[in-house]
């Protein structure tokens, strides 16, 4: 889809958002940390992705970069269509290219939504410089990305608008909408916003439906306005709080709890590849050796998730969850590997033992476990003078069986 291609009646017709899009850098709010990226993006063009939570100015961006250089928009969606559309669209600007001197920009909002093989389908394009390339995703993109692709672009993280930034832009669209009643509006909703300009865009257009004596009442005004929507994150503490207690919930054993925020999270459309990762995270921090196949459990809920999106992921989210809120626990590798690395880092280089060593002459005197009854032979694998003991073996469930397991043919206790 093309810049050209939103064809309404009227400029009335827009989404109050779409109305107050910035039509230069100058009138763009907030990102202060990134303005001189922008403004390099702008005189030496190159293929970009953009970061950050919703309603930060990603999409806008793409706009004002395609404004500035003058380069034909086309917006494709990875949410609502796929590599035939795709490569529909990318014939069409390279006939473009070929016969008008048309040069484009090719813009992929929530790229992340693509798999693999789709990402992949991009980079020889980009390799070979066919358009210029800007993507957009709510994501991490060192998680949800191929590392080809992240090669091939530079990325941009946009932060959360700051407050003062929601009340210029709500200032704005009051003026926009010739409402100045509903000014004293602006700075409860430039809290409840959670940064993102869009959402209270959104919600300013709403209050339309106001008259003036309903708004003598602005408490009873916002009450009515988000009672309905009940959303997850509308605060600063709000998605932090509900994800808190989903994580102890699930450690605390009590599968009730972590189903209960689990469905607060998918009614207040939290992504579910974020919550996918935060149970892997638990199932190596708080479920641990004492089931090591959580580790697998939460890896293929993972890879479910990712594939087939909601509403069916939420079968598969409570099933990790449960299963992770029934398991027993042990953070004894958690704790193993922090205690390992505040070492490392209070001490000077570690030098390899020698019959540990790849180099050193006194390899030869290595003994190779394999060859020895059990598969296990006495040997130091500390360098000389270290003693501490990092891993403290806790006896919860399959950890209790590796450990026995280890006392009986070594002979000593981990």
């Amino acid at each position: 889809m093309q810049l050209d291609a939103f064809n309404f009646d009227s400029e009335n017709d827009l989404p109050l958002a779409a109305k107050l899009r910035p039509k230069s850098l100058n009138d763009f709010f907030g990102q202060a940390g990134i303005r001189p990226q922008l403004e390099k993006l702008v005189s030496f063009p190159r293929h970009v992705i953009f970061w950050g939570p919703p309603g930060t100015g990603k999409t806008t961006l793409a706009y004002l970069i395609s404004a500035q250089i003058k380069r034909e928009l086309h917006v494709f969606s990875a949410v609502t269509s796929g590599i035939p559309e795709l490569k529909k669209l990318i014939a069409e600007m390279l006939d473009r290219k070929k016969n008008f001197g048309k040069e484009s920009i090719l813009f992929i909002d929530e790229i992340h939504r693509f798999n693999k093989s789709q990402q992949d389908a991009l980079l020889p394009y980009l390799e070979n410089a066919d358009f210029l390339f800007i993507g957009a995703t709510t994501e991490y993109p060192h998680t949800s990305l191929n590392k080809a692709l992240i090669s091939r672009v530079s990325l941009i993280e946009l932060k959360q608008l700051e407050e003062k930034d929601l009340v210029l832009i709500l200032e704005k669209g009051t003026e926009d909408l010739k409402r100045p009643e509903l000014k004293v509006f602006i700075d409860e909703l430039a809290k409840l916003s959670n940064g993102d300009a869009r959402f209270a865009l959104n919600q300013l257009s709403r209050l339309q439906a106001y008259d003036r004596a309903e708004l003598d009442d602005p408490e009873k005004v916002l009450k009515e306005l988000f009672q309905h929507t009940r959303q997850y994150d509308r605060n600063a503490n709000r998605h932090y709080d509900v994800i808190s207690a989903f994580i102890k919930s699930i450690r605390g054993s009590d599968p009730q709890g972590a189903l209960l925020y689990l469905a607060i999270m998918l009614d207040g459309g939290e992504d579910p590849e974020f919550i996918a990762r935060r149970l892997m995270i638990l199932a190596s921090e708080d479920v641990g050796l004492a089931n090591s196949q959580a580790l697998q459990i939460t890896t293929n809920a993972h890879y479910v998730t990712k594939q087939i999106g909601m509403p069916e992921a939420r079968i598969t989210l409570s099933h990790a969850t449960v299963y992770m809120a029934l398991s027993p626990k042990s953070n004894s590798a958690y704790l193993a590997i922090d205690s390992a690395l505040s070492f490392v880092k209070e001490n000077p280089t570690i030098e390899v033992p020698g019959p540990l060593s790849n180099v050193s002459p006194e390899k030869k005197n290595y003994k190779y476990p394999h060859s020895y009854p059990h598969n296990w032979v006495e040997q130091n694998y500390l360098p000389k003078g270290v003693e501490t003991k990092f891993y403290g073996p806790q006896f919860n469930g399959s950890e209790k069986a590796l450990v026995d397991q280890y006392v009986h043919f070594t002979g000593k206790k981990p």
